[in-house]
């Protein structure tokens, strides 16, 4: 059996190196400048962290969402482009201008707001959201003629420079991203024909930017990708070259052997089928193992996988053993890189009835991040 580290409660382990090769990689495969999404600190890996390793894999700039992240990164001594596209209403762009920040503009009156914060030594970069479906943010298609033309015209008096255009797909059917995809380019063709050459064009995150060419125009916004995960249902990290960058573990905390019938965790979900041993590892909702998946979920000690047994609860989860030599220090992992014989991200996911990105990015402060490069 492998041991955790003495003194060791809870840790995610963080492999920085992974997130420098997947970028890389998803750079050769794309053939685009690469937009790293290091939002909700990191998609839970830690914002710094990713950030610094993205850059090192080659990408060209970081994207946030809201205008704190940004900042934070910025303090944190990172000078890459960063855009950030998600705004309190009336919000003021003031700090973020002053650090350099990008700002996603979805609206009129974010346009405004974005040129207020200009200087005369400062131009505020900004990209243009336009809505293409989602029904999310974004500047509706009504709408784009006259922002298109007062953006022109606040570049030719030196208050903002527009920098990128861009919109988010759906990933709903090949055919709903074909048609968000047309209205894209006509908004990039109305943009055109008001004087707007931005730098960078950018729809595809993810998942189109493996799956869908035509939606790369020369510039990808990544996310789940880069820490290693699949953003398919049927092709996991490996069918994409990709390592999993994050490895959630504990120690076992405690083993009891117990007889037939005896209950198991709150509300007794739970009962011994048999005499068996239960393993108690220190991992619970409040770190951001989901309650969903209790019954459902499963952990790898030594060579096997193991069952959780009954609930899961704030701060600890139970594993059936059975007749396995399980000791108390040994290591408990609930998931990791798949090909390394760790139970995938997905396995959780499916048992709690979610998504890998919402798992990765739910383990909670509590848990420690330990870096390595592997």
């Amino acid at each position: 059996m492998s041991r955790m580290p003495e003194g060791v409660l809870r840790e995610a382990v963080i492999d920085s190196g992974a997130i420098t090769a997947n970028v890389r990689h998803l750079r050769a495969l794309t053939g685009a400048e690469v937009i790293a999404v290091v939002k909700a600190d990191g998609y839970g890996h830690g914002g710094v962290r990713a950030a610094v390793a993205a850059l090192e894999g080659g990408a060209n700039r970081l994207g946030v969402a809201d205008i704190g992240e940004a900042l934070a990164l910025r303090r944190a001594g990172i000078d890459a482009p960063i855009l950030a596209w998600l705004h309190a209403p009336g919000a003021s762009f003031a700090e973020a201008a002053a650090e350099g920040i990008e700002l996603g503009i979805s609206s009129f009156d974010q346009l405004l707001a974005a040129a207020a914060a200009a200087s005369a030594v400062r131009v505020v970069g900004v990209h243009l959201k336009v809505e293409t479906g989602l029904g999310r943010n974004g500047i509706a298609p009504e709408d784009c003629a006259v922002v298109f033309a007062e953006a022109a015209r606040l570049e030719r008096i030196g208050k903002i420079r527009v920098l990128g255009i861009f919109s988010h797909l759906s990933n709903t059917t090949p055919h709903d991203d074909r048609a968000a995809l047309a209205r894209f380019r006509d908004a990039l063709a109305l943009a055109s024909v008001h004087g707007l050459a931005p730098q960078v064009r950018h729809l595809a995150a993810s998942h189109a930017a493996i799956d869908l060419p035509e939606a790369r125009f020369g510039c990808v916004r990544l996310g789940i990708a880069i820490y290693g995960l699949s953003p398919f249902a049927d092709r996991n990290s490996a069918d994409l070259g990709l390592r999993p960058a994050m490895t959630l573990r504990a120690p076992v905390a405690a083993v009891r052997r117990v007889g037939a019938g005896h209950g198991v965790s709150y509300g007794y979900l739970h009962r011994a089928q048999r005499e068996t041993t239960l393993a108690l590892v220190p991992l619970g909702y409040a770190d951001g193992v989901p309650r969903s998946a209790s019954g459902a979920g499963a952990v790898r000690i030594g060579r096997s996988t193991f069952p959780v047994a009954g609930r899961i609860a704030m701060d600890q989860l139970v594993v059936d053993v059975g007749d396995a030599p399980v000791a108390v220090g040994d290591e408990a992992v609930l998931f990791g890189d798949p090909t390394l014989g760790m139970p995938p991200v997905e396995a959780w996911a499916d048992a709690a009835g979610t998504i890998n990105y919402e798992i990765v990015t739910r383990i909670g402060p509590r848990v420690p991040r330990r870096q390595v490069t592997q």
